[in-house]
């Protein structure tokens, strides 16, 4: 998926779960999760064999918000209890187990058995854990601009980025700024 201000993206696998977040483009009003068939496409493609229905499609956008809410909490805005309940709930949905390799190695997997936007829900599950354990969890931000909130991945050397893009949304806000401060009063 291309990013705004040809913007690098975040490292495999956690581009899942920006991917998936930016499958709403606030700013363009587009929504590339619409249908069940879309759904299937979008999980298709990242690899996972799902057959999705509507009801599959409410979850996929609930978890998309609700990642999108926690990558805006990592520039410092709170979670709010709702989302963060909404969050535990799907999780709960779809359980991950530890997987095992020859050689002895372990990794969490999406437990057998799961079905439509569950499959999806485990994996996003996968990719944060191991991105948590990796350090580069937080680096996966929102844009701070209300009207974008895109998802992002902050490569900057003091991980203390706030939009998406400084030569679009950044700029926005700094002329806001300016105004501001501008204004008689």
């Amino acid at each position: 998926m291309r990013q705004p201000g040809d913007r690098a993206p975040a490292p495999a696998p956690l581009s899942l779960v920006q991917d998936l977040a930016n499958t709403w483009d606030i700013e363009a009003g587009r929504d590339s999760l619409r249908t069940a068939e879309d759904l299937t496409a979008f999980c298709a493609t990242r690899g996972m064999t799902v057959t999705c229905t509507e009801d599959d499609v409410a979850a996929a956008r609930a978890l998309r918000e609700g990642l999108r809410d926690a990558c805006q909490a990592h520039t410092g805005a709170d979670l709010p209890p709702p989302v963060r309940q909404a969050l535990t709930r799907l999780f709960e949905r779809a359980p991950l187990t530890v997987a095992f390799d020859d050689a002895g190695g372990a990794r969490p997997a999406p437990a057998h058995g799961l079905a439509g936007a569950d499959v999806l829900v485990a994996e996003v599950g996968r990719v944060v854990l191991d991105a948590v354990a990796a350090g580069t969890w937080p680096r996966l931000k929102a844009c701070a601009a209300h009207g974008c909130r895109w998802v992002y991945y902050d490569h900057s050397p003091g991980g203390r980025s706030r939009w998406c893009t400084m030569d679009i949304c950044g700029a926005r806000a700094k002329m806001r700024a300016y105004r501001e401060r501008k204004r008689p009063g």
